[in-house]
């Protein structure tokens, strides 16, 4: 149970890193939807869908290699020296392409030809971040990671707040002064993209003494071990931006022109309330990663697989209802706009799609530790394949509700398919019992709270406060090892 104890106090750390990058996008939301029509915000949305796809080409699968090879590697400071300049000269082969053949990869990308030089440059920097993070991670040194993520979403915030909200008045108050004359009216997304920008490029500022702290050692035999590991994760990850984003994406290419951008805006902005079940998915996954390679040659490490596996699904139970319950408080809070409530009704489905990748994401173990990941591409592109068929025959009919159904069903059918596989390769002994019935529970209690009794807080709420009175119940006394401090583990 220390073991344990350990994971969840390093997975509140990342936790924190991961919430806060991903609530900046929360809280935008109402500066954006002030700003910016939902066509416009449609266009931003669709803009950042292609960073996440581009983001995982220029990572390839190298992040979760250098976690496996960094563990059991004698030779820890040529895996660091070694994945640096593997990163480093894909990124700069990057830009150089992306430089020269830009209108190319504008038209191929769908982003607007005069957003280009914005686009490439936080690629770039943020590629180049990928190993620096990861080796805090492998290293144990969750502050300092937390730091500096906490400090790129204080600029990046900082920068959102300045040039869509300060500018445009310091601007009006003197039209002829100092910022007026920095001031573009009908820049909004140029300053948003800017924004990510110099974040981006502090970020590696602050990150860039891992690249000058050694001497640099190339291990060609090193490097080939690790890319011939990286392939299939790359592929998988592929896959999986393919699930989270290509919906987005497919909306604006396959709805009519002219609803289009304000659809993917509607869809866009009410999605961001399963943000809170995402980052405790995230956030567990940061955690847990290193945890599975750190303690995968321990004596028994199923048992302790099992039981992350239970406490997840407990913890994320409770995510589910609770957003869900109090999901037109949350509403009126992140989507002020009452023009992009429309799309209220998808909510719960990405939610629970949510829960079922990170219920994936904990199941995965066994391909990581057996070094069987090509099992992970195979299931994320079957995923992928559910995605695209699902979107590209529904669209049409029924716009993002589609969207959302594509997503709830290719992350239910990976979640099982790993489970499938993994009893077949890495037996490990899951309390079945006990996740069947929390998932049934928490899921039924959802459907009864939000479409049977329309989203009411007189019936949510009591069904909130018995179920999380079921869970104190069940599961008092191993939650008190985990979570009160001077408990004994």
């Amino acid at each position: 149970m220390n073991l344990i104890k350990k994971l969840f106090q390093q997975t509140a750390i990342y936790g924190l890193a991961t919430v806060l990058p991903r609530m900046l996008n929360v809280i935008l939301v109402p500066l954006y939807t002030d700003v910016m029509p939902p066509g416009a915000y449609g266009k931003v949305i669709v803009i950042f869908s292609y960073f996440a796809i581009f983001n995982v080409f220029l990572a390839y699968g190298m992040e979760t290699a250098f976690f496996r090879f960094y563990k059991e590697s004698e030779h820890r400071k040529r895996v660091v020296t070694t994945s640096l300049i593997s990163i480093m000269g894909s990124t700069f082969l990057f830009l150089i392409v992306g430089a020269l053949f830009s209108d190319s990869l504008a038209h191929l990308s769908r982003v607007p030809r005069e957003y280009m030089g914005y686009f490439l440059g936080i690629l770039v920097l943020d590629a180049l971040v990928i190993i620096p993070f990861a080796w805090l991670r492998a290293a144990e040194k969750p502050m300092r990671y937390a730091l500096v993520k906490i400090l790129n979403v204080v600029v990046n915030l900082g920068l959102n707040i300045f040039f869509l909200l300060a500018l445009p008045k310091l601007a009006q108050m003197a039209p002829d002064g100092f910022w007026a004359s920095m001031y573009l009216p009908d820049f909004e997304i140029s300053y948003i993209l800017l924004s990510n920008l110099i974040a981006s490029g502090m970020t590696l500022l602050l990150m860039i003494r891992v690249y000058l702290r050694r001497p640099y050692v190339f291990d060609v035999v090193i490097w080939k071990r690790m890319i011939k590991y990286a392939m299939p994760v790359m592929v998988a990850g592929i896959a999986f931006t393919i699930n989270e984003v290509l919906d987005k994406i497919l909306l604006e290419m396959l709805l009519p022109a002219d609803m289009a951008s304000a659809e993917v805006g509607k869809y866009g902005a009410c999605i961001k309330l399963a943000v809170f079940m995402t980052l405790f998915t995230t956030a567990f996954r940061m955690g847990i990663e290193p945890f599975f390679f750190s303690h995968s040659n321990t004596a028994h490490p199923q048992r302790a697989y099992a039981q992350i596996t239970n406490y997840f699904v407990v913890l994320g139970s409770i995510i589910l209802l609770a957003v869900v319950v109090f999901a037109d408080v949350l509403k009126v809070l992140f989507v002020r706009d009452e023009a992009y409530w429309e799309a209220m009704p998808v909510v719960p489905v990405i939610l629970l799609a949510a829960f079922f990748l990170g219920i994936y994401h904990n199941l995965s173990v066994w391909y990581k530790v057996t070094d069987r990941t090509r099992f992970g591409a195979y299931i994320s592109m079957i995923g992928a394949v559910l995605t695209i068929v699902i979107n590209v025959s529904l669209i049409q009919y029924f716009g993002y509700v589609a969207s959302a159904v594509a997503t709830l069903v290719a992350y239910g059918s990976m979640m099982l398919l790993s489970f499938y596989f993994g009893r077949m390769y890495y037996p490990i002994p899951y309390n079945f019992r006990k996740i069947i019935f929390y998932l049934a529970i928490s899921i039924g209690f959802s459907i009864l709270s939000f479409y049977i009794f329309d989203r009411s807080l007189y019936a949510g709420i009591p069904l909130l406060v018995l179920f999380l009175g079921m869970v104190y119940k069940l599961e008092r006394d191993n939650l008190k090892k985990i979570f009160v401090p001077g408990h004994k583990a």
